[in-house]
C-alpha cells in the first residue's frame, strides 16, 4: 500500500535523498567506510558541509550580502536560548510576536537573559491569527517572529515594518515560499520539515549583527562557530548530509520559486475541500492560513474514530492533530507530492458521501 506521510515532524523527505542517504551509510563515495564512521574532519564531509552551507544561501538570495550559514545541533529549542544569547544586551530589551506555543516558548526562554516585551499576542483568540498593524518600538535590541505555526495552521503572510534587527523561527517554512530574506537579520530553523532530517539546526545570520556579542560561552555564541566553518565541535554527519542532499534537490527543482508555486496548489486543493466539505472546518484566519500546516476538524466529534480508520486504511499517516490542540493537520512539506493531497481529499469526499 502507498503511504502518504502528512508528518508534522520530522517529516517527508524526497525519495531521491532517502535513497542517496541511505546509501552513503553503507559506502560513502564509494570509500568503502559509511558516512558515519569517518573523521568530521575528512576532506570529503568537510566539502559536504561547506556545500550545504553554500546552498543555504544561494537558495535564500543571500550569497555575497553579508550573511553566514551554519548549520548547528540542539534543535530550534536550543536557538530560543543562543538568540537572546547572542543579541540581548545586559541593559537590553527584546521585542517577540507570540503567535503559537513555539512562539510563547521562544519568548519564555529569551526571558531567562534579560528584559522581554510581547509585542502584540494572538493568544486570546488561541493562536488563530496573525496579528495586524503592529507597532514595534525603536529601542528593542531585535524582533523575534515565528513566521509559521505547526499547531494552529497560520503563518506570516507580511512582516512588520522595523529598524530593529528582525530575528525569524522558520523552522516549518523555510524554503517552501518566495520571500525577500534580506529583510531578516537572522533564520533560524531546525531542520526536519524542509531542510533535512532532525538533529540539527540551520541558522542564516548577518554578520554584522553579531559585532555586539557579550561574554558568553563559545559553544553559544555564533562568531566562534562562525570562524570555526559550522565545526566547533563535532557535528551531526548524517543530518548535514541529508540537508545537503535536501537543499541540492531543492536547486535542482528549480528552487524556492519552483516549490512555492506547488505549495500553494496543495494549499488550495485541501482549503478548497475544508471550506466545501459538510463534515469538516477549520479554524485558523483564512488571510493568515498556513500553507504548510493546514488545520481542520470534525464537525461532529462522534465520528472520529471512523475517519480515522478510514485514513489508516488508505495509507494516510500523520494527520492527527497536535496534543494541545486536537482535530486533523496535514502537514504539506516541500516533498510532500500533489498525489497525497489528492488522495486525502478524496478520502474526505468519500467520508462525506458516506454520512450525508
Amino acid at each position: 500500500m502507498e503511504m502518504h506521510n502528512f508528518s508534522s515532524g520530522p517529516s517527508i523527505l524526497p525519495p531521491e535523498v532517502l535513497q542517496k542517504a541511505s546509501e552513503a551509510v553503507l559506502n560513502f563515495n564509494n570509500s568503502g567506510l559509511s558516512l558515519i564512521e569517518i573523521s568530521h574532519r575528512d576532506p570529503s564531509f568537510v566539502e559536504i558541509m561547506n556545500s550545504a552551507r553554500n546552498l543555504a544561501l544561494e537558495l535564500l538570495n543571500l550569497e555575497n550580502k553579508g550573511y553566514s550559514a551554519l548549520f548547528l545541533q540542539g534543535g530550534a529549542s536550543l536557538e530560543f536560548v543562543r538568540v537572546a544569547n547572542n543579541l540581548l544586551k545586559v541593559d537590553g530589551k527584546a521585542g517577540y510576536i507570540n503567535t503559537g506555543n513555539w512562539a510563547n516558548n521562544a519568548q519564555n526562554e529569551a526571558a531567562y537573559f534579560g528584559a522581554v516585551v510581547e509585542i502584540a499576542s494572538s493568544k486570546d483568540k488561541n493562536y488563530s491569527y496573525i496579528p495586524k498593524n503592529i507597532v514595534v518600538p525603536n529601542n528593542l535590541d531585535y524582533l523575534h517572529i515565528t513566521t509559521n505555526n505547526t499547531i494552529y495552521g497560520t503563518q506570516f503572510k507580511d512582516f512588520p515594518e522595523t529598524d530593529v534587527p528582525l530575528v525569524c523561527d522558520m523552522s516549518s517554512d523555510i524554503f517552501s515560499r518566495n520571500l525577500d530574506f534580506s529583510k531578516f537579520d537572522l533564520i533560524y530553523a531546525c531542520a526536519q520539515k524542509n531542510a533535512g532530517t532532525s538533529g540539527i539546526n540551520l541558522i542564516v545570520v548577518k554578520d554584522e549583527l553579531l559585532n555586539k556579542t557579550r561574554s558568553i560561552p563559545n559553544i553559544m555564541n555564533y562568531k566562534k562557530h562562525i570562524e570555526r566553518e559550522s565545526m566547533y565541535n563535532t557535528p551531526s554527519v548524517f543530518s548535514v548530509y541529508v540537508s545537503y542532499l535536501t537543499l541540492k534537490w531543492l536547486k535542482d527543482l528549480g528552487g524556492i520559486a519552483a516549490v512555492d508555486r506547488r505549495n500553494l496548489a496543495k494549499a488550495n486543493l485541501m482549503y478548497s475541500e475544508i471550506d466545501r466539505n459538510s463534515l469538516f472546518y477549520g479554524t485558523a484566519a483564512v488571510e493568515d492560513r498556513s500553507t504548510m500546516n493546514v488545520t481542520f476538524f470534525l464537525k461532529d466529534e462522534k465520528l472520529t474514530t471512523t475517519f480515522d480508520e478510514l485514513c489508516l486504511s488508505e495509507g494516510i499517516y500523520g494527520v492527527k492533530g497536535h496534543r494541545t490542540a486536537g482535530g486533523y493537520r496535514a502537514s504539506m512539506y516541500n516533498a510532500l507530492p500533489m498525489t497525497s493531497v489528492q488522495k486525502l481529499v478524496e478520502v474526505m469526499q468519500r467520508f462525506e458521501t458516506r454520512f450525508l
